[in-house]
């Protein structure tokens, strides 16, 4: 079955559970915070893992000890779907082995 778009209601739902991830109503994003490049780079790698075993894949932007992270499903309009919000559980889950804040 095709991804849905979540309602706002139900994305703000979804990201009480996430926090420090925010909505502009048609993605979510975070940026993580490192000791240094290297952690950073490592991480973006290890998403990019992640993004291909869900065969869902965010926008990335990486700078010297930042990193941001912005998802939405391209296929609904570029809307939220739960595809966007299992993703963003996913890279939560890395992020405290990549020294992320």
């Amino acid at each position: 079955m095709a991804p849905q778009p979540l309602t706002p209601e139900e994305t703000e739902q979804a990201l009480a559970q996430l926090p420090h991830w925010k909505t502009d109503g048609d993605s979510v994003s975070r940026t993580y915070s490192f000791g240094g490049h290297l952690p950073a780079a490592a991480m973006v790698i290890h998403i990019a893992a992640i993004q291909e075993e869900l065969n869902h894949h965010s926008d990335m932007t990486l700078g010297y000890n930042k990193l941001a992270v912005t998802v939405n499903t391209h296929s609904v309009g570029g809307r939220v779907t739960e595809l966007d919000i299992a993703l963003a559980r996913r890279i939560e889950e890395i992020a405290p082995g990549h020294g992320a804040s």
